[in-house]
Parts: structure tokens; sequence; C-alpha cells
């Protein structure tokens, strides 16, 4: 099968949301493509090779460390570039490093956590892997309805309950653990913890799933974590979790992209060597038109995309141009990488090949972090409110 040879150019077609920091941004990662197969599915190889090219330092403010274009905050464009640039080079790279986001960011939003720094000078090195332990087996997008609990006995925290489908488990060394300290509050009481991966009472397990990715479930059976495990204060945990998913969440449309781009570019390879009926597939109207539409796709979902970004780093809240841009660049990155395995005939489907992982990889990104339905009733809402 024929492979792109070269990482295409993520910043050019995007001068009006993008300027050179984010064109530095995107060659500072170009040497994942390099020799790094889509199929390496070793997550810890995955983390040594986004350590190797300096990824996690994206992830943290210059103020506390790290490398982020904002020195006070996390870059949104920045942020959305690097998955995108890594998603196309490796999909199970670009979950690690969402997560590692997922997983520091309450602690950057945190300044009064005692052993913020050290923690964070050790993530954006890459040395810290971390998870975000959110969802549970019947509290999914409804997050208000958990039933982990936390209370405080002595100088220790003991924390009760189940996380579900949490990623990076395996290979993180420590968890952002949402549970209820105060549960007569109901979601006022929600709050954040840090927990190593060998507190006493936490069991992790793998979850069997369709992609070979890192993710499992924590089981805390009085699992202990000292006082100072408490992110802020009793109660503010979802304040922490929306705020992290509030900036994240448009780079998820960006790693939709990121995996479009590649199905797009292994089409056209595709097309362009296969012979049918005495000539290349990419001299058939048909296959000119489903490439056109594909095209059109990925670039309209990158508009929303990077739309919602700047307006983010501006500073506006614009939670109905990051739900657009989610909705759009995840469905358009599903329709565009469904074409692609048609175009690649039996190939698209066996079981190993670029498009055919490709199909399997961009399925999750229409359900995490809202799904697309959460994301239609947050547009609407707008539109009538």
């Amino acid at each position: 099968m024929t492979t792109p040879r070269a990482m295409p150019d993520f910043v050019a077609s995007m001068p009006t949301f993008l300027d050179a920091s984010h064109d530095s941004v995107a060659r500072g990662l170009s040497v994942l493509a390099a020799h790094w197969p889509i199929a390496d599915h070793d997550a810890q190889h995955a983390v040594d090779r986004l350590r190797e090219a300096n990824a996690f330092n994206l992830l943290i403010p210059q103020k506390d460390g790290g490398k982020s274009v904002d020195p006070a905050r996390i870059d949104v464009r920045s942020l959305c570039v690097a998955r995108e640039v890594i998603a196309w080079a490796s999909p199970l790279a670009d979950g690690i490093f969402a997560v590692q986001g997922l997983g520091s960011n309450p602690i950057v939003l945190t300044p009064s956590f005692p052993y913020r720094a050290e923690i964070l000078r050790e993530v954006a090195a890459g040395t810290r892997v971390c998870g975000f332990a959110l969802t549970e087996p019947e509290a999914g997008t409804d997050v208000a309805s958990m039933r982990c609990t936390a209370r405080l006995d002595g100088e220790h925290w003991i924390l009760d309950g189940e996380k579900i489908f949490i990623s990076n488990v395996g290979i993180a060394h420590q968890f952002v653990v949402f549970a209820n300290a105060d549960p007569s509050a109901g979601k006022k009481g929600i709050s954040a913890f840090v927990v190593p991966k060998d507190a006493p009472g936490l069991t992790l397990e793998k979850v069997p799933m369709s992609l070979d990715h890192p993710l499992g479930r924590l089981l805390m059976k009085g699992c202990r974590v000292p006082r100072s495990a408490l992110l802020g204060e009793v109660g503010h945990g979802m304040r922490l979790a929306l705020g992290t998913l509030d900036v994240f969440r448009t780079s998820v449309g960006a790693a939709a992209c990121g995996m479009a781009r590649r199905a797009l570019d292994e089409t056209i390879a595709r097309v362009k060597s296969r012979v049918q009926f005495g000539k290349p597939l990419a001299e058939f109207q048909l296959t000119q038109a489903a490439l056109a539409e594909m095209a059109t796709d990925l670039d309209a979902a990158r508009l929303l995309v990077y739309r919602a970004a700047w307006l983010k780093d501006q500073g506006h809240r614009a939670s109905t141009e990051v739900a657009m841009a989610k909705l759009f660049a995840t469905e358009a990155a599903q329709r565009i990488i469904d074409r692609a395995v048609q175009l690649h005939g039996g190939l698209g489907v066996v079981l190993g090949s670029v498009v055919e992982q490709l199909y399997r990889e961009i399925r999750p990104l229409r359900i995490y972090e809202g799904t697309s339905e959460i994301q239609k009733l947050i547009i609407g809402g707008a539109l009538v409110g």
C-alpha cells in the first residue's frame, strides 16, 4: 500500500486564525511522522516519542514551566495544532497527549495545591503521566449523578466507587479523581482529588476495547489518600472538570481533522496507484467527486475548529462555536474516513490497514467530551435562548 511520505502543512491554509508561533508548533511535532507507523500500538513508546518531541510542554503555561504560546494559560490554537498533527501520525499518541492535558489541567487551575509546581514540571517534561477520572458506569454525560464518594477520616480522604473508560490506565502515575465529598449537597459536593496509581485501596483494570488504547477501570474500596490530595476546596470539582473540558473540547475537533486528513492523504495515494479497467481510479469522475466531498468537508471542519480556538484565545466564552466545531468536525471526519474505506475497496477492511484503523479510531470522538447529541442541544438552546 502506498503511504504518504511526509506530513502535510497544517498551518499555511489557516492564516486568518494561526500565525508563526503555531507554525513553529506544527514543525516541532513533524518529527512524529518520521518512521512511526500508525499501527504502532505500544503506549509507552508513544509516551517516549511525545516526550522526545517536547509535546507535553504545550500543556503547561510558561509561568509554570511549560512552553505554551500564552505565558499565563494554555493556548487553545496551539493545542489544536498539536492534536491535529499528532492524530495524523498516531491516534494512540493523540489520545495519550489529550488525557495528559485533561489530567494535569485541574492542577493548573488550582494555584493553592501544595505539590503543584513539582507535578507540573514533571508533566511538562513527560516524566509524569496523568489520567482524568470523571466517567462512571451510570454517570457519563450526566456528571452530576456520579456515585463515587469521598469522606474525611482524620488526615486522610477515603474514596469509594468506580470509574470507567478512563484513559492512560497502565501508564499513568496519577489520576485526578472526581468524587462527591458532600452527597447531601448534590453536584455542589463534587470534589477533585489527586490519586497516585499505587494508592491503598485502588485497583486498576484494563477494559477490552476495539482499539488498543491504555483504557480501563478504577475500582476504589476504602482508597486512602492524604488530606492534601484535595484540589482546592470541597465542592470545587465541577468547576475544575467543566473548566478543563471547556479548554480541551475544541481540540477534539482538531484531532478528528488530523485523522480525516490522514485518511484523505492515504486515499489520494491509493486511487492514483490502483489501476482498474485500464486506468488509475483517480481518473474516474466518481472518484474525483468523492475526493472533492472529502476535501470540502475537511476544510469546513478545520475552519470551524480554528474559529472556535481563536475565539477561546481571545477570551470569549464561545460555547456555541465550540459545540459547532466539535459536532461538525467529528461527524465530518466519520464521513471522510468511511468514504476512504470505500475507495480502498477490500483493502479498506483488512485488519491493520491505515484506513481500517482510522475507521475504528474516529468513532469514539463523536462520544467523548460531549456526544454529538449534546452539542446539538447546546447549539439549539443558544439559538432559541
